[in-house]
């Protein structure tokens, strides 16, 4: 008995010594530092610089998983740390950016609809985090990266046009709540895990590209409000064509298209 006791003992303090990857945690932390960023901004009233931050964090986020797995460098620690990172950069610090540009001045109903919105980013990300996959293509809710990036980019495209007024707040407490249950709802949303970086392409994907690029320079925050418009509606469009699939079918049968049912037991949720 007491060899079995200092073995675990001695397993232990083995595993207290192993310490934590550094490359991809520095990811991780420098989203959680954009998030934070972004709230001192909004606090200073330059929305522009604090919707670009929320950018800058979820480029950081999409990093840090995949260099985790390129360098085999994805840990139990790396996954917990980049759930409390995503918590924050991707739920607390959109709700305060809206919060501060449009919802303060609607009072209880203001704040409250940027809880609900934090709220559903942490319950979003817990069911991400304990469900299994059925279907890896798509995610089950939208993720808190792409909603985090329609606040964004909706406040950032509204205050560079200078739209102003208590309509405004109306209709942003409207897109924060529904952004919140678009998180935790059971819409399919294309996750682009199917999507293979390291597969050749043909030449005028990399033209494609460019033009993308191009694109978003020349209008950054319109045409990203534009981008991230489209995928929050994808889910709903794409809950529809595979109802309407799955009535032409049989349940169980080869043909059947019926919706997925969960998002994905991978670390990251882009």
């Amino acid at each position: 008995m007491a060899t079995k006791a200092s073995g675990r003992k001695t397993s232990v303090r083995a595993a207290s010594r192993k310490g934590i990857y550094i490359l991809p945690n520095l990811f991780t932390t420098a989203g959680l530092f954009f998030g934070f960023y972004a709230i001192v901004q909004a606090n200073k009233g330059d929305f522009e610089n604090a919707a670009i931050a929320i950018f800058v964090a979820m480029i950081m986020d999409g990093l840090d998983g995949r260099v985790a797995r390129l360098t085999n460098t994805a840990s139990d620690f790396g996954k917990e740390y980049d759930s409390l990172v995503d918590v924050i950069s991707f739920g607390l610090t959109p709700a305060l950016v809206m919060y501060e540009w449009a919802l303060a001045a609607s009072g209880k109903l203001g704040w409250l609809s940027a809880f609900v919105y934090v709220a559903a980013t942490a319950l979003r990300l817990a069911r991400f985090n304990t469900q299994q996959s059925v279907d890896k293509r798509y995610f089950q809710g939208q993720p808190c990266p792409a909603a985090a990036a329609f606040m964004a980019a909706w406040v950032w495209a509204l205050d560079d046009s200078g739209v102003q007024g208590f309509g405004v707040g109306v209709l942003s407490m409207l897109v924060t709540v529904g952004l919140a249950l678009s998180m935790v709802s059971s819409l399919p949303y294309k996750s682009f895990k199917d999507f293979d970086l390291k597969g050749r392409v043909p030449f005028v994907a990399l033209i494609i590209v460019v033009l993308v690029f191009v694109l978003i320079s020349s209008d950054p925050p319109r045409v990203l409000f534009g981008i991230f418009l489209a995928y929050s509606l994808s889910g709903p469009v794409t809950w529809v064509i595979h109802r309407r699939r799955a009535g032409r079918h049989v349940p169980g049968t080869p043909g059947d298209r019926s919706l997925p049912r969960d998002d994905g037991a991978d670390d990251k949720e882009t």
